[in-house]
């Protein structure tokens, strides 16, 4: 292939909102109803295109586009598509003044998640295969959004999580009295029995007295972990919870650079680190935060974006689990999850896999 082959010739980034089957909540972010789905489409001077995206719960998706837009795009052209850490690093510089982390890293993903479908895609290759092949598979829980629920909903969407396919389960915990987030562990519990592994996510609703009281309380339902138990700046507060608590923390989702990561595995605790490509700012990132994790023996799960993190968390040595989220972008692309016996299998087309329906998402395309 020539050397110019590679060039990058054009940017196309595109908004869509789209709607959720159901109302979704949690203990922080409120009520949500959409998913902002921004993508970006780079071309190189061969024709060949990749596809990149990004996500959020609603907040911040016309500033994510814009940046896109008027940052990126114009930076972009020209550069050559292979090279792809020193396009991220090119970019990170750029726009360090403004933010290390934030919209920019959901920017940062976008354009790196297309860069890798290309380099995928011109080596023939599935995006597993390219990160290092791993088992070619992980284990997978289906996590729910699911705090608005009542019990009886929780449970109906329980067992359509078992219905699909799945051994592990996350809910959502964080009401406004502990003693409500122990009625529906307990009932979740008892109803999924003792050998389906269960977690619960709290999405930095407490203090660290809280989050350890929530600990304690919840360890009798033998959860795999407490994610998210408390804010994710508070460092102190994951070591504390660590020392006095008795669930293992998995926290990450918030984290918006490799740096986040360096301080709470060093300062304060992680058991279950979850890097998310679409905050984190793309696949680049997230590998680096996987062989710091390795370098620790730990392993690594995601959050979101299933539909591409299976195949990210497939190619590694060290996954833990992946989260199926209930942020269903996958029935928006050609090639829906695959999950048997709580396994899920990455596509083994070239390219990262994700390849969304027109058909399907143009209705809803805002920009």
């Amino acid at each position: 292939m020539s050397a110019t082959a590679g060039t990058i010739t054009n940017v196309e980034n595109k908004y869509y909102l789209l709607p959720l089957k159901e109302p979704l909540g949690d203990s922080m972010h409120g009520i949500q109803t959409h998913v902002v789905l921004v993508t970006t489409e780079i071309t190189v001077a061969s024709g060949e295109k990749g596809l990149g995206y990004t996500y959020t719960g609603g907040p911040g998706g016309m500033a994510i586009w814009q940046m896109l837009e008027s940052d990126f795009k114009p930076a972009l052209l020209g550069r050559d598509a292979d090279c792809i850490e020193a396009i991220w690093r090119d970019m990170y510089i750029k726009l360090h003044y403004v933010g290390r982390g934030g919209l920019i890293a959901f920017a940062l993903a976008c354009m790196d998640v297309a860069l890798w479908d290309l380099k995928c895609l011109r080596a023939g290759l599935p995006l597993w295969k390219m990160i290092g092949g791993g088992s070619g598979q992980t284990k997978a829980y289906a996590g729910g959004v699911d705090l608005n629920f009542t019990v009886e909903h929780l449970l109906k969407s329980v067992q359509g999580y078992l219905d699909n396919g799945h051994k592990a389960v996350k809910i959502k915990v964080g009401k406004d009295n502990l003693w409500e987030d122990v009625e529906r562990v307990a009932a979740v519990r008892e109803y999924l029995g003792p050998d389906i592994v269960l977690m619960a996510d709290a999405n930095y609703k407490w203090t660290t007295s809280e989050a350890v009281a929530a600990s304690n309380a919840l360890a009798k339902f033998n959860l795999l972990w407490l994610e998210e138990p408390v804010d994710p700046d508070n460092i102190r507060g994951h070591r504390v919870l660590a020392e006095q608590g008795s669930t293992a923390i998995a926290t990450g989702e918030n984290f918006r650079n490799i740096y986040e990561f360096e301080h709470m595995f060093t300062y304060g605790h992680i058991d279950f680190p979850q890097p998310d490509v679409s905050n984190i700012g793309g696949i680049t990132p997230f590998l680096k935060v996987a062989a710091m994790a390795a370098a620790l023996q730990l392993n690594v799960s995601s959050h979101g974006m299933h539909e591409l993190h299976v195949s990210v968390l497939s190619g590694l040595p060290n996954p833990a689990y992946l989260e199926i989220h209930s942020y269903p972008l996958d029935q928006y692309t050609t090639r829906p999850m695959v999950v048997t016996n709580g396994i899920a299998i990455p596509p083994d087309a070239t390219g990262t896999g994700v390849v969304f329906r027109p058909e399907l998402i143009d209705p809803h395309r805002v920009k």
